[in-house]
């Protein structure tokens, strides 16, 4: 009903609009008024479209619970003794006969014969329901508009009303993210504490062997230490490409570039911000990993039979899934995170600074490394670690191009695996979902979790810490 109830609220609210404005203007005839017509004109909307959506808010959550009650008393007698997972699976089917789409399942008799009948049954109630929502969200608009037109006079306070309502809007968004917020910490939380309920915290979280696939909590096999150890080799070369490339360009962006150079390169680079991750893991897979490949094992064959033959051998071994092509194509992927936001924060610098510096006698090149960037050091750093939350929660490039091997190395050559990784990777398997091998997920995402409130906490002790007021 959704294509004939947006029509009706936006024509009712236009109206409400319309007509509480022309009711404000007409009573005031020329009489000192609290508030304008326009104020008067979005109360009245504002009373005749929130009664209408909290009606359609309460039909949203009651009406499948209506539903299924009704469908379930009106059931025939063979199909109210169906078991409840079977007699689900029937309704369902039947609301798909109703909807003219084919059955998920083939029924036997007397099943099959009642499909079409409870199909048009089912049809009809949700029909029936789909309607008693419309007239209730009509009634309800009907009546809140009537309301607040018998309240529209001269010294109705419209003005603070409506930013009461206003107020109050912001208010809810703002507790919605907050509780979505708690919701998330709390289920990780919850079901993180039912894993350590199997596999002991300091196993986990110093334990060198990973091996959940092993059947049961296993001693060793939930040692998550390879785990951490690859998200931050992963990490450190990420940011070992992004840090320099990004700040550099940002510097140079700000200080040397003329206008039109900068006007033209900069959108250019943020435009890496905007491509899927997905399309960055297919470039690590098809062509960064075999062009690293190629150029190690051309290394490796001009170093066998001299005496660095142990190191080509090796070099001659180089796949293409290695934390190497992860972590570098990760950090193209952060040039444009760290690049645009230190390019604006060195542009926030006072001009008054650079030019104190000038009339010091002080070069270009000094002013940057004396001045800017101790001034914008808070910023610089905040951008850095954003930068590094992003790498450690990043996960396509990381599946595509890391390998999935859980070795503890710190060889960047070796195939490794990562946190996020890892919950993928157990969240999509075929286990029970109340196994130690899935709640596991739950426990690294509750690490990653804090090793991400830790980043923010350092980041803003830095701020605090090198924070400089300018006038």
């Amino acid at each position: 009903m959704t294509w004939l109830l947006l029509p009706i609220l936006i024509a009712a609210a236009v109206a409400a609009y319309v007509g509480g404005r022309a009711l404000a203007r007409r009573r005031a005839e020329g009489r000192r008024t609290h508030s304008r017509p326009g104020q008067h004109g979005a109360y009245a909307l504002i009373w005749t479209v929130a009664p209408a959506l909290l009606v359609l808010a309460a039909a949203t959550v009651f009406s499948p619970g209506v539903e299924r009650q009704l469908t379930l008393a009106g059931a025939p007698e063979a199909v109210a003794q169906l078991e409840p997972l079977r007699r689900e699976a029937f309704f369902a089917d039947a609301r798909a006969v109703g909807a003219g789409h084919p059955t998920a399942q083939v029924w036997p008799a007397p099943y099959a014969e009642l499909l079409p009948a409870e199909g048009h049954r089912v049809a009809g109630l949700g029909l029936m329901l789909d309607l008693a929502a419309l007239a209730g969200a009509v009634l309800a608009g009907c009546i809140g508009a009537l309301w607040v037109f018998s309240r529209i006079r001269p010294d109705l306070r419209a003005r603070n009303r409506v930013e009461s309502w206003i107020i109050g809007g912001l208010f809810a968004c703002s507790a919605v993210a907050i509780l979505t917020t708690i919701g998330i910490v709390a289920s990780i939380v919850f079901d993180a504490m039912r894993f350590f309920s199997y596999v002991p915290v300091t196993e986990f979280l110093f334990g060198l062997h990973w091996s959940p696939q092993a059947q049961g909590a296993s001693s060793g096999a939930f040692g998550a230490v390879p785990l951490f150890v690859g998200t931050f080799l992963i990490m450190a070369i990420a940011m070992a490409v992004a840090a320099p490339i990004g700040l550099f360009s940002a510097i140079y962006l700000s200080e040397y570039a003329g206008p039109g150079f900068r006007a033209t390169v900069k959108p250019v680079l943020e435009i890496l911000a905007g491509v899927p991750t997905v399309v960055y893991g297919f470039f690590a897979a098809l062509t960064v990993g075999p062009a690293f490949r190629s150029f190690f094992n051309t290394i490796g064959s001009w170093l066998v039979g001299g005496p660095l033959d142990g190191v080509g051998q090796y070099l001659m071994l180089v796949q293409n899934q290695m934390a190497l092509v992860a972590g570098a194509v990760m950090g193209i992927m952060l040039i444009p995170f760290v690049s645009s936001l230190s390019d604006d924060i060195i542009n926030a610098v006072p001009q008054s600074l650079r030019d104190g510096s000038y009339a010091m006698g002080a070069t270009k090149s000094e002013t940057v490394k004396r001045v800017l960037l101790p001034a914008a050091l808070p910023g610089v750093a905040g951008a850095m670690l954003l930068a590094m939350s992003r790498a450690i929660g990043e996960t396509m490039i990381v599946v595509m191009a890391a390998g999935g091997a859980a070795n503890l190395t710190l060889d960047p050559l070796q195939p490794v695996t990562t946190v996020t990784y890892q919950i993928v990777n157990l969240l999509t398997g075929d286990l029970a979902f109340n196994t130690p091998q899935t709640l596991s997920a739950f426990g690294l995402g509750l690490t990653l979790f804090l090793v991400t409130l830790m980043l923010n906490i350092v980041a803003q002790r830095i701020v605090q810490t090198y924070r400089q007021q300018y006038d």
